[in-house]
């Protein structure tokens, strides 16, 4: 597998000229705000999102200002959607720092994510890129419809697999689509391709949050013990819900009452997990991540060859066989 640093080395460029655009995009003239984006800017994490929507571009040789906008887009977007939930979800932590509502508090933290919502709109705007904002816009509409269909099945813990499908569809799948989808668009107007990239996007997507919920089983390396992560926090994950579809319904009970009222017993979570990975729950989540994936990478390689394409299939590769 190749290291997210080759991956990054052909585009290093264009990468400084979208981290130019977004740097400048997020200045503010009031003070406190000015020094909030500047702490949001110091964590760049991965970069996974900008390095999508420019090698989608490349796919159809034409990375352009377009392209460093649509990132730009992107990003603004997603940061928002993060601040934002670190103020619903209580968090102190992002990324191993400390989250702007640690920080500066729950209502300066949902006006910062605010203003990054709007400097994307007007970015758009003022660039008369009606379709990027388009794309953006509805992905940012899913992710919030995903999370709040998972808040409601959540209560009674009943997700089906084609409800569990749905919820990632929208909440994780829909912005790696808006990647693929607006770096093509930025590219080039061809209705009929940018879809099938927004398609490989949401395909990687699907692949990518699957593989989330193995990583909550795996050992961790400290404990020598599986995280329960998911199960602490009631979160339905696919290898769950295959052993709720194969258990009669008095172990359903026991299952769900343990999710329920015993999250917090590592005893009972551990018996949990185990039930998982007897049911085969773990290896049927592994083949539907795998379908998923190889889906994506069969509908990118219908598309001409080119360094960007070879870079798009590592980049996905790399998001989903990762070991963390």
């Amino acid at each position: 597998m190749h290291s997210l640093k080759e991956i990054k080395k052909p585009v290093e460029q264009e990468l400084k000229a979208f981290q130019k655009l977004f740097k400048s995009t997020v200045k503010s003239k009031v003070p406190l705000l000015d020094i909030i984006m500047r702490y949001i800017l110091k964590s760049k994490g991965k970069q996974m999102r900008p390095l999508f929507v420019i090698y989608s571009a490349g796919l159809f040789n034409n990375i352009n200002h377009s392209t460093y906008i649509a990132a730009t887009l992107i990003e603004l977007m997603h940061t928002a959607t993060l601040v934002h939930d670190d103020v619903v979800d209580d968090s102190f932590q992002r990324r191993g720092r400390f989250s702007i509502n640690y920080l500066w508090k729950n209502k300066i933290a949902v006006l910062a994510g605010d203003f990054l919502l709007s400097r994307g709109m007007l970015l758009a705007l003022e660039n008369k890129k009606y379709d990027l904002l388009e794309i953006v816009s509805a992905a940012v509409k899913d992710m919030s419809e995903g999370e709040l269909l998972q808040l409601e099945k959540a209560r009674k813990l009943d997700i089906s697999e084609d409800i569990y499908y749905k919820i990632i569809r929208k909440k994780t799948a829909s912005l790696l689509a808006s990647c693929f989808a607006a770096g093509a668009a930025s590219a080039n107007d061809d209705s009929e391709a940018i879809e099938k990239m927004r398609l490989i996007g949401e395909y990687a997507g699907m692949a990518f949050q699957i593989r989330d919920d193995l990583f909550d089983l795996q050992v961790d390396n400290k404990s020598g013990k599986p995280t329960g992560i998911d199960i602490k926090e009631k979160k339905m994950t696919l290898p769950l819900i295959y052993l709720l579809s194969q258990s009669s319904s008095s172990e359903k009970r026991k299952i769900i009452n343990t999710i329920k009222r015993d999250k917090d017993d590592s005893a009972k979570v551990n018996w949990l997990i185990e039930q998982i990975n007897l049911s085969g729950g773990v290896e049927y989540a592994r083949e539907k991540m795998l379908e998923y994936k190889n889906k994506s990478l069969e509908l990118l390689r219908s598309f001409p060859e080119n360094q960007s394409r070879e870079a798009l299939v590592n980049l996905i590769e790399y998001t989903i066989d990762r070991k963390k």
